[in-house]
């Protein structure tokens, strides 16, 4: 009988729940070794997409930090397909993608609090991700006005290798004011 349990068990049926003991005890150390890991994930702030006249595909770029609200050391920035065209999901960029029409080259401070952006597409100046409070937001100059990047429009025609870039537009919120900025720069 179990002490306090009022219940007759059997020695079989006691054996049967203790050989169960093993299995609980690895599945309770297995989720508190996890735990800490699963807290480890970056998080994530979205900074500014390109979209383009080809398709409703777009490219998205992210700033990650950790949990001390730092830039990460290793891929601080991430550009990635977002496939509006498909289904909605997320997609490397390619290397030739990469390479030759939306990567870039990450600079991060020492601090952690900042980076540019040096993207291979010439937008005229590197992109500077911030941070303010809680949140990292892209900055860049549009139409001469220190704005917060929103949103790259690009309009080409052609494939493959003969693309022809028509022009290019760039949307954002002007730092001071919070008024809408555009610009367009035609190639």
């Amino acid at each position: 009988m179990l002490a306090g349990f009022g219940m007759a068990m059997s020695s079989e049926a006691m054996i049967r729940k203790l050989s169960r003991l093993p299995l609980l005890i690895t599945a309770l150390v297995m989720a508190l070794v996890s735990a800490p890991l699963l807290a480890q994930d970056p998080v994530i702030h979205p900074l500014f997409k390109i979209e383009r006249s080809k398709n409703a595909n777009i490219i998205q770029y992210d700033a990650r930090s950790g949990p001390d609200g730092k830039l990460l050391k290793k891929d601080p920035v991430v550009g990635y397909w977002i496939r509006l065209n498909e289904q909605g999901q997320r997609m490397e960029l390619s290397w030739v993608q990469r390479t030759f029409a939306f990567g870039f080259k990450t600079r991060l401070s020492k601090d952690r609090e900042s980076a540019e952006m040096d993207m291979v597409a010439d937008l005229g100046a590197p992109v500077s991700v911030i941070r303010e409070g809680d949140v990292y937001r892209a900055i860049v100059p549009i139409d001469g006005k220190t704005s917060y990047l929103e949103k790259i429009y690009i309009k080409a025609s052609g494939k493959g290798v003969k693309v022809n870039v028509e022009y290019v537009e760039t949307f954002g919120k002007d730092m001071e004011t919070g008024e809408d900025r555009y610009q367009k720069i035609v190639p």
